[in-house]
């Protein structure tokens, strides 16, 4: 962390603490916004891949969603999911090799990323992003999502008919929740207080407490068949969360552990390029 960025840091703790001193709630609701909010934009130059495809577009809740889609018309469609603070041309190498095995590839940014409009992004409103993907250019029998998409991604299969013959390739999903709440107040050094409020605002919002979202909850309800890519140095989705996933022991739940790939060189891999290409 740079010096400049430190400062900011330090000046939002100070705030957000400051604030809960006069109210919890209205703290609570700062640092529920700045949860949600990408504070980094993708650098990455647009993929030649994406200058050849069909451009897509819909609006969700007032919110225009832009896409990609390669391969159209054909009977098997893939669907790429990106994580928090990253883009679908982030994922440009699997394009071609899905291609090449005959599928139809879809690739969206998700609400306040890429191309996509938006200032926010909440699970439940990714949840729903995949729902209107499916409704408009499905149905879709193979996935691949990283971080936070892998998170959406299980949810999102909860609320389908789907069985074995439909596919998962999660990479260093968002595992629970919890912990990346637990993340954001420890790196900001947040009051107690204001988690209970933050929490109890969440569970307004969406019905549910924090605890509810969570792959290991949702992973009971799925029947598709599941590769799970985790790396032992993740910094930001820990593998201890996802070796309790694979303690479970689901007949449809396959492991790969990684060495030394940490949360996003993994998706960029060659072996685990290759491997989902395979599995999918």
């Amino acid at each position: 962390m740079t010096f400049a960025q430190k400062l900011v840091v330090n000046y939002i703790r100070a705030r957000f603490n400051m604030l809960s001193l006069v109210s919890t709630k209205r703290a609570a609701r700062k640092a529920f916004d700045l949860f949600c909010t990408p504070l980094r934009k993708s650098k990455k130059k647009t993929p030649p891949i994406f200058e050849r495809a069909e451009q897509l577009s819909f609006s969700l809740e007032g919110i225009t969603v832009r896409g990609h889609r390669w391969n159209h018309p054909q009977p098997h469609k893939a669907l790429i999911i990106h994580g928090f603070e990253s883009t679908s041309k982030n994922f440009d190498r699997y394009i071609t090799p899905l291609i090449r095995k005959g599928y139809e590839v879809l690739a969206f940014d998700a609400p306040a990323h890429g191309n996509s409009g938006g200032k926010q992004i909440t699970l439940p409103l990714y949840i729903c992003t995949l729902q209107e993907i499916y409704r408009l250019y499905g149905p879709i029998q193979h996935f691949m999502a990283h971080s936070l998409g892998g998170l959406a991604l299980v949810h999102f299969i909860e609320t389908i008919p789907h069985d074995a013959h439909t596919r998962l390739a999660l990479i260093a999903p968002a595992t629970e929740t919890t912990t990346a709440i637990d993340s954001f107040f420890k790196f900001l050094d947040l009051r107690p207080a204001i988690r209970q409020d933050f929490d109890q605002l969440i569970f307004d919002r969406s019905g549910y407490w924090p605890s509810h979202f969570s792959i290991r909850r949702a992973m009971q309800q799925v029947q598709a068949q599941v590769l799970w890519f985790h790396d032992e140095q993740d910094e930001l989705t820990p593998l201890s969360d996802a070796l309790k996933v694979r303690d479970d022991q689901h007949p449809h739940l396959s492991f790969v552990i990684t060495h030394g790939l940490g949360h996003r060189a993994i998706y960029r891999d060659n072996k685990v390029v290759k491997q989902v290409i395979e599995f999918l």
